[in-house]
């Protein structure tokens, strides 16, 4: 991410000019943008324009009157109809100017938005950002709503009003390219795979049509399929980065592909490949659907090798709370009211909160729950910030977002009320 200028300070407003590289850059600042930001970019947008047409007023000319003496004694019945007629021409002159012809024309505009929606594409290529405008602009008026597309190499203006310490290590991040990606997943079955790095998907769930084994087209279905994984794989899994690869399927369509991987490797010459193949492991899924994902990462080979990476402590974090939970639930909690009573007895040892709750529009309950993390880990605890796009995410969400693990029993959580 190259930051091109930047104007805040800690716990305050201000602003910073961003440039994505790549769509990884992309990634970091979706986890960076939030609600109530407002963001300023170059954009395009469809406006009505009146086609350019000639009109002439329509007016009404009376010739003089020869008589000199006439002109003095207009009475005021004669006034009052030449008023009447003027109004009918004002009138006439304003529907003409309403049912002027217009033609709608896509211009190029710089537009800033106050920022309501950050969706994030799967296929890592763009990142809408949806709001409504507060720049001054002839063409789009204050309050309408836009859809701020930023791609790679385009620049943009970011505002916030308060730059907290979880916004500044994400830009810092970014900054310095610190990947949390530890972990690649192959996720397949036949005719279906999807690229997972540990906190995103990547690229687009890759489709082939196989048809049934005893069918004659079956074998070079599934070689075209297997080679469009393999593509996919080049471009998103670097092993400069990730410390492990997970081929994960149903039956033996995985120890297959592997196969076809590492011939494919050796045909190309695939260094990165050939030279990492104890990096990858081979794993029993139930599918070859997201779902299915949780149930790869709990598997022991996997965890053992990557055990002591941002991955695998979450993993780990979030399996102890559901198992403490039913030993003894009264050293776990989770709901914003149980925790924050946990945190008042100074009981939190391990804080488990997903990011969608600092993506908040209010900035009073952002920075609240900002103060939260930094007060747990001053008095000695461990937080994990998961991401929500990530299936433990997922899994924490449905337990409304936040939960903890306690350093000693609270029986009194009972008379909190949720």
């Amino acid at each position: 991410m190259r930051i091109l200028r930047r104007d805040f300070v800690r716990d305050g407003p201000g602003s910073v000019k961003l440039m994505a590289e790549d769509s990884d850059d992309l990634w970091f600042t979706y986890n960076l943008i939030a609600p109530g930001d407002s963001v300023m970019a170059v954009t395009s947008r469809k406006v009505l324009k009146e086609r350019g047409t000639k009109r002439v007023n329509s007016q009404r000319v009376d010739s003089k009157r020869e008589d000199p003496d006439a002109d003095q004694f207009v009475d005021s019945k004669q006034r009052a109809c030449s008023k009447k007629r003027g109004d009918s021409y004002k009138r006439l002159d304003a529907d003409l100017a309403d049912s002027k012809p217009r033609v709608s024309e896509r211009l190029t505009l710089k537009l800033e938005v106050q920022v309501e929606e950050v969706n994030y594409e799967k296929d890592g290529g763009v990142l809408r950002i949806v709001g409504t405008n507060i720049l001054q602009n002839e063409h789009v008026p204050l309050g309408a709503y836009h859809s701020l597309e930023l791609v790679p190499k385009r620049r943009f203006l970011l505002r916030k009003k308060i730059w907290d310490s979880l916004a500044i290590d994400t830009l810092n991040q970014a900054k310095h390219r610190i990947s949390s990606d530890d972990l690649a997943v192959v996720l397949m079955q036949e005719g279906h795979a999807q690229i997972f790095l540990v906190g995103k998907s990547v690229g687009a769930p890759i489709e082939t049509s196989i048809p049934n084994r005893k069918h004659a087209g079956y074998e070079p279905a599934l070689k075209k399929f297997f080679e469009n994984v393999v593509r996919a794989f080049v471009k998103h899994v670097d092993f400069s980065v990730v410390r492990c690869v997970v081929i994960a399927s149903p039956g033996f369509t995985k120890d297959q592909f592997h196969r076809h991987l590492l011939l494919e490797a050796e045909r190309r010459e695939l260094k990165s490949i050939t030279e990492n193949q104890s990096r990858i492991l081979l794993v029993h899924a139930n599918s070859g659907y997201r779902h299915s994902l949780g149930e790869v990462l709990s598997d022991p080979k996997v965890m053992k090798m990557i055990q002591d990476t941002k991955a695998s402590k979450e993993v780990n974090a979030l399996r102890d709370f559901f198992t403490m939970f039913d030993k003894d639930p009264y050293r776990a909690c989770y709901g914003h009211k149980h925790v924050e009573f946990a945190h008042e007895q100074k009981a939190i040892q391990t804080l488990l909160i997903t990011d969608e709750l600092f993506k908040n529009s209010d900035v009073e309950k952002r920075k609240k729950y900002v103060e939260f993390v930094e007060s747990v880990k001053q008095l000695g605890g461990e937080a994990f910030i998961f991401s929500s796009m990530h299936v433990s995410g997922e899994q924490l969400a449905m337990h409304t977002g936040i939960a903890a693990l306690l350093r000693f029993p609270l029986p009194d959580l009972d008379d909190v009320e949720m």
